[in-house]
């Protein structure tokens, strides 16, 4: 079964005639038969995908098991186990690795939250920050895990998941995969161990769902997970659930149709004369990985403006359609500066060190018809113009790309 189909079908037939999947409120469930209701306690407990009796939402849901089914079959992994939040997911994974040892290996640039949570020491870890090249070198017999987020949280750097696999040997290798979703890369076909999603992001799609997923090349590492979840009580609630579930249905075409608009925002926002730096798969060192690792470059770009921050927050304010807020992977286009928000928390001399620049802006592209978001782009840059474009400057982009890509003009 194809990727589009897998999106759209659900991965067993329903029991019920009900042409939709059933969304289970329910946070209690009879006990009638009371030996079954104390062996699926024990089954809960001990990290089991299946019992006879939920008993309990804490302990499962059968709405969100459809969805951890569905992230399944999409990275072709052993298992899926969901948790409340993008957060909640990695925190029940460090937590769920912390018995085989104390030290994690990172790769930054990472998400500013995973970041901390890293460097807090609430959960009792070490971390080494390495690059890609020094992972093997920074390992430990205490390692437990290796984290890596590729594409890169704001700077869209990619990282060779095959490599860093193999630089880290035994110790396994989690990758943070939400700015592709499972459309563009799928990490456990390259070696890692955990591929992890902020659900909340593309796959639900439309900023109405908080959830977060691993997916595992492995059943017993599942498992660990479960029995995290049902200790710290960290499930994804159901409506959450069947929110995703729903927004996995449309996830390649809103995919396809987000990176047509971010591609082409790129190319033009390359040519302006405002523009110092912008940073999008393909355009980096790293490159030779679309194609091979990840078959598109996504839907989420940064880039940095003459001016500094004081500028960049100026663009922000003179916006009209383009929202300024965190997240990201919603229908509708998205911008913020990372230094202020998302990475806020790291301090300066961290998101330095993790090659974040202060004026640096993330812009997660949706589905708006792509000349819309063009000039309000346009007309933010232009009311904020701090000088004369640049000597042997080019002429005004609105005129050459608007007439160039007349809306409608069959890129879809």
């Amino acid at each position: 079964m194809r990727f589009k189909t897998r999106c759209v079908a659900p991965p067993h037939p329903p029991k019920e005639l009900a042409h939709v999947e059933a969304l289970d409120l329910s946070t209690t469930y009879r006990t009638p038969v009371p030996e079954e209701a104390v062996d699926s306690i024990d089954a809960w407990a001990g990290g089991a995908a299946e019992a006879p009796n939920p008993v309990y939402a804490r302990l499962f849901n059968p709405t969100v098991r459809g969805f951890e089914e569905r992230m399944t079959a999409l990275e072709h992994g052993a298992d899926s186990v969901a948790f409340a939040t993008g957060m909640a997911a990695i925190s029940g994974l460090l937590l769920a690795v912390r018995s085989a040892g104390s030290h994690v290996v990172a790769v930054p640039p990472l998400y500013g939250g995973t970041h901390h949570l890293l460097t807090s020491g609430l959960l009792g870890l070490e971390v080494t920050w390495a690059d890609p090249e020094e992972v093997a070198s920074a390992l430990r017999p205490d390692t437990a895990l290796v984290f890596v987020e590729t594409p890169a949280n704001p700077t869209l750097a990619l990282r060779d998941i095959r490599a860093i696999a193999r630089a880290a040997g035994s110790v396994p290798l989690a990758v943070d995969s939400t700015f592709a979703t499972p459309l563009l890369q799928r990490p456990l076909r390259h070696g890692a161990a955990y591929s992890i999603h902020s659900a909340t992001k593309f796959i639900g799609g439309h900023g109405d769902a908080l959830g977060g997923v691993v997916t595992t090349s492995a059943e017993e590492g599942a498992a660990s997970l479960r029995r995290i979840r049902v200790a710290t009580g960290g499930l994804l609630h159901p409506l959450a659930a069947h929110l995703l579930s729903r927004g996995l249905k449309t996830l390649a075409v809103r995919m396809v149709a987000a990176e047509a608009n971010a591609q082409e925002l790129v190319k033009r926002l390359e040519e302006h004369p405002d523009v110092l730096q912008v940073f999008y798969p393909g355009l980096q060192a790293e490159a030779h990985l679309l194609g091979t690792q990840m078959t598109g470059p996504g839907a989420v770009f940064s880039v940095r403006l003459e001016g500094g921050p004081s500028r960049a927050d100026a663009v922000l304010r003179g916006l009209r359609h383009i929202t300024p807020a965190v997240s990201l992977g919603s229908v509708d286009t998205l911008i913020q500066r990372p230094a202020a928000l998302t990475h806020r928390i790291l301090g300066e001399e961290a998101r330095a060190s993790s090659g974040i620049p202060e004026d640096l802006l993330r812009i997660s592209v949706g589905l708006e018809d792509v000349e819309d978001l063009w000039e309000d782009l346009l007309r933010a840059l232009r009311s904020t113009r701090l000088s004369q474009p640049r000597q042997g400057g080019r002429s005004d982009p609105l005129l050459r790309h608007g007439k160039r890509h007349p809306v409608g003009s069959g890129q879809r």
